[in-house]
């Protein structure tokens, strides 16, 4: 007899009864518990920080310190009492500092600070970047910091805004930008303000330049030449010009214009001008330019751009050529033919109807001295070309070194080896060097360029 496909033969003994599934077992998995993470949250908790925004910072780690301890023991949470100092010392330069980068703006063999993420943090040491152990808890820490550097100046920072420029206290230079710009992480970059001011004779003894080449820069300083200081990003730009301002007589009056201020000038009639960026209602912006133009006004003997960078050029150029000699400016270049480039560049972003040999005859009536400066492999900042913008020769400028480095060799310590040499030609400024009376230590001085 055939059994139809799904029924069952009737002398076919019944099947077992179906036994119950066992359910898989489902796998949760428990949240790590952080313990200096709850205990940081407890403490911020417990403490007013409206209260202990003027406290010493030594004063509020111990408190914090007290209130840690306090906590930790009545949660049973398991930390050392080095991991509470730690934590302590972190709360505390959060609270009054700039979180963990609060180290290493007191460190003085720091000149640059670079936040590439929460655990990549560098500096520069002695011309050479190195990765530091210093942490943030994670991105939206380094947000925060960011954030206090802005509220400090009156800015904010955020997906409206994700980029600001700033100046600390101190007037170390910070940029921050974060997403969506910065697509892995905030970035905080930190250009320190030096304690130490470095004159001419720090930069002999550090091997920035010799003695010879030292008194080329004094006498260049003292005849009020127009100098244009020229080299890369961290070649010590600044800090040659702030030594080369020293020789500045104390009777002149001084307008400096900058970016971001920064020059430490010594002399007691200085007026110092800085540019304003838009407001968040796109409105105020204050240009180089406007200064510049401004700063013709106010009677300046010297003016001093802290560094040039667009249509302000071919006010810097008309400034030199009014009267205004002895005036110092830096440019971003590789070398003084490439910085002579960038200015001609510049000054036709703003005059864009004006003949290339018009600028060109600008620029060699208004600078005297090009002085480039590098900062070498082995880390050592020089002073690698001084140069005498000659004059114009058909279309192109003329230039003549004056002095320049010639790299021979390295020695076993990695340092680099070489000499100072010279042309000995007369510059273009000998008659004003003969005004004032030095003519003869210009020659002097040369000579003691190539002595090694």
């Amino acid at each position: 007899m055939k059994t139809t496909f799904g029924q069952r033969d009737r002398n076919e003994p019944a099947p077992p009864p179906a036994q119950p599934v066992a359910a898989a077992p489902v796998f949760r998995e428990e949240p790590v518990v952080d313990s200096l993470s709850i205990l940081r949250e407890r403490v911020l908790k417990e403490v007013d920080s409206s209260a202990v925004g003027n406290m010493p910072t030594d004063v509020l780690e111990h408190r914090l310190e007290v209130i840690i301890h306090e906590i930790a023991n009545k949660d049973k949470l398991e930390l050392s009492g080095g991991e509470q100092a730690r934590l302590a010392k972190e709360l505390a330069n959060d609270m009054t500092g700039y979180g963990p980068l609060q180290a290493l703006l007191l460190d003085d063999t720091v000149n640059d600070i670079m936040v590439n993420g929460p655990n990549k943090v560098y500096v520069e040491r002695r011309g050479k970047l190195e990765r530091v152990a210093i942490r943030f808890r994670d991105n939206a820490h380094i947000a925060a910091v960011g954030q206090k550097i802005a509220a400090r100046i009156g800015r904010r920072i955020d997906e409206a805004s994700p980029m600001v420029d700033a100046r600390l206290p101190d007037g170390s230079r910070v940029n921050v930008i974060i997403p969506p710009l910065a697509i892995d992480s905030p970035c905080i970059s930190i250009r320190k303000f030096p304690t130490h001011h470095f004159d001419i004779a720090g930069m002999v003894a550090n091997g920035t330049i010799n003695a010879g080449l030292g008194k080329l820069l004094e006498i260049a300083a003292r005849c009020r030449l127009n100098i244009l200081v020229s080299g890369g990003t961290g070649s010590g730009k600044t800090t040659l010009l702030n030594a080369l301002s020293r020789f500045i007589d104390h009777s002149e009056r001084i307008v400096t214009i900058e970016d971001a201020a920064e020059l430490q000038l010594q002399q007691p009639h200085v007026i110092r001008l800085e540019t304003r960026p838009l407001s968040l209602e796109g409105t105020g912006l204050v240009t180089q330019r406007d200064l510049l133009r401004n700063c013709l006004r106010m009677r300046p003997d010297r003016i001093i751009v802290g560094e040039v960078r667009g249509e302000e050029a071919f006010d810097m150029l008309q400034a030199m050529n009014t009267g205004h000699d002895g005036s110092i400016s830096t440019v971003h270049a590789n070398s003084a033919r490439d910085a002579l480039s960038r200015v001609e560049n510049m000054v036709q972003m703003g005059q864009v109807n004006l003949p290339l040999r018009a600028i060109r005859s600008q620029v060699v009536s208004a600078l005297d001295l090009i002085i480039q400066t590098e900062r070498m492999r082995d880390g050592q900042r020089r002073i690698v070309q001084v140069t005498d913008v000659c004059g114009v020769e058909g279309d192109v400028i003329t230039l003549n070194d004056i002095a320049f480095f010639e790299y021979k060799s390295e020695n076993a310590q990695g340092r680099l080896v070489g000499t100072y040499k010279s042309t000995q030609a007369v510059p273009k400024f000998m008659d004003r060097l003969t005004y004032y009376g030095f003519d003869r230590a210009w020659k002097e001085a040369v000579q003691e360029v190539v002595v090694p």
